[in-house]
């Protein structure tokens, strides 16, 4: 049953194996370099063996992890997923702080195992590179949905992962504390599509699409819809 819920995406350098964890459904990604078996995890918010039994079916080793932004779904198991593995964890912007310093709080409220706050091992800003194996990811902050979100894009392969910017057929909510639609809709249309059409990403939640299937048809930030 678990093995169904895990979903694999190969490209010739790269493959992806999608891990849907914690009761939010929030796809932690792993990204795996085929040349050298070295791994990232992008969002383990939790449910940490269910990552790790991903892991090991793909036979590589964790490099670091990194966070999209400040979200407990996200990031809220993060920091012992890093320390489990003893590697680093990095992200997101330093706008998401405050997310963070309240993860004691949103554990409790949502219900959720024990949670510590934390600092990363680094903050992440626009235009830091990020390199794992032969792999190299591009660093977008994409303020909106959070201040602090970051979204990764794989230039080579043509693939991001976009955390809660844009999912396929709608977009990030904008009503937590320091969220901005304004700024969400212009981080899409600055920094998403000039990734071009044909680049496909993964959402924090739900089905992979592609950024030309979302001006297409997605009615937030379609092209007809933004004009």
């Amino acid at each position: 049953m678990e093995q169904n819920q895990v979903q694999d995406d190969q490209a010739p350098s790269l493959s992806l194996r999608i891990v849907p964890v914690t009761p939010f459904e929030q796809n932690c990604s792993l990204l795996i370099c085929k040349q050298t078996q070295q791994a990232v995890a992008i969002d383990p918010g939790g449910d940490l063996d269910k990552i790790d039994r991903a892991l090991k079916q793909t036979g590589a080793s964790l490099a670091y992890v990194l966070l999209t932004h400040g979200h407990i779904d996200h990031c809220g198991q993060a920091r012992e997923y890093a320390d489990r593995h003893q590697v680093g964890l990095i992200g997101p912007h330093e706008d998401d702080a405050f997310w963070i310093d309240q993860l004691p709080m949103q554990g409790q409220r949502f219900g959720f195992p024990t949670l510590k706050a934390f600092k990363p091992d680094r903050w992440l800003k626009q235009g830091d590179m990020l390199s794992f194996g032969k792999q190299r990811l591009e660093v977008h902050h994409t303020p909106g949905h959070t201040p602090g979100h970051v979204v990764f894009h794989h230039r080579a392969v043509g693939l991001a992962i976009v955390g809660d910017v844009l999912f396929d057929g709608s977009i990030g909510r904008t009503d937590f504390p320091r969220g901005n639609h304004a700024d969400l809709i212009a981080s899409i249309q600055r920094e998403l599509w000039p990734m071009g059409n044909d680049t496909r990403f993964v959402p924090g939640h739900g089905p992979m699409s592609s950024f030309g299937e979302q001006r297409a048809h997605n009615p937030y930030v379609s092209d007809a819809a933004l004009g």
